[in-house]
């Protein structure tokens, strides 16, 4: 999905209060943990992922497969914490700016 820049500061607005809801740790994108982003992402559409895995690159790729895999749009990244963002086409929740 495609997000313009005020989109994306919106949407980093919304999460600050935000709890991580997925965690991920040494194991990894295994596929339990695919499929409950992927229902959790389904339900909330915005949510924030913590990732306990060694050093900052392999954070970065891991938070790239999980994007990939889940279809959703990485907002922004700061220290272990994604905040991931992908539209439920049915029933949309966020109120994205035009």
């Amino acid at each position: 999905m495609n997000l313009t820049e005020a989109q994306k500061k919106s949407l980093r607005g919304m999460a600050h209060p935000l709890k991580p809801i997925v965690m991920v740790a040494d194991s990894g994108a295994s596929e339990g943990v695919i499929k409950e982003l992927d229902q959790a992402l389904g339900h909330h559409e915005l949510l924030k992922v913590r990732i306990r895995v060694g050093d900052r690159a392999a954070r970065d790729e891991l938070i790239q497969q999980l994007c990939r895999e889940t279809r959703a749009t990485l907002i922004q990244r700061v220290g272990n914490v994604a905040t991931l963002f992908r539209r439920n086409p049915e029933k949309p929740r966020v109120k994205l700016p035009s």
